[in-house]
């Protein structure tokens, strides 16, 4: 299946994980069956606590998990490569928080439907206002298993509800 329908990856990714991997377990300080992350309280006043940018642009239609302070969940309205899920912010409040989740992780020339669920690691940056509000303007995930890290010029601005890709 191409990745422009996505359609057999989709159906997959909306069913209930059967396990989290460990380094996510790891990092929710829980025991292997038990995926619930432990609530914590923040350490900013929540007049000043910025959300994750805003439901605008291409993430208008579908998006979740924008305009919210910590959201579990993300979905750019896009593919399945598009939905981050499981998420534990390590911090926030702060100029760079960064999370553990699951993504699914397509490999270079690889379809859509043949992604796999794997352990991603998401960083909110730029912070600032939008539109007189205080919000992360920028996120991005990445997939260190597989060698990848954190790039700041490649990113989704969720200010404006656009992908940024510089060279």
């Amino acid at each position: 299946m191409d990745g422009s329908t996505g359609r057999a990856g989709w159906h997959r990714r909306n069913q209930v994980p059967t396990s989290v991997p460990a380094e996510v377990l790891a990092v929710w300080h829980r025991a292997p069956g038990s995926c619930s992350p432990a609530a914590r309280a923040t350490t900013v006043p929540q007049s000043t606590v910025p959300t994750l940018g805003q439901l605008t642009g291409d993430f208008a239609q579908a998006g979740k998990g924008f305009g919210q302070v910590e959201p579990a969940e993300i979905f750019n309205g896009g593919d399945p490569t598009g939905l981050i899920t499981h998420i534990v912010w390590t911090s926030w409040g702060g100029p760079n928080p960064t999370g553990a989740s699951i993504s699914e992780y397509v490999a270079p020339h690889q379809s859509v439907a043949a992604g796999t669920d794997e352990p991603a690691t998401i960083v909110a940056f730029r912070l600032g206002t939008c539109e007189g509000k205080l919000m992360y303007q920028a996120v991005e995930w990445y997939f260190p298993r597989q060698g990848q890290t954190f790039n700041a010029n490649q990113y989704q601005n969720v200010c404006t509800g656009t992908y940024v890709a510089s060279p």
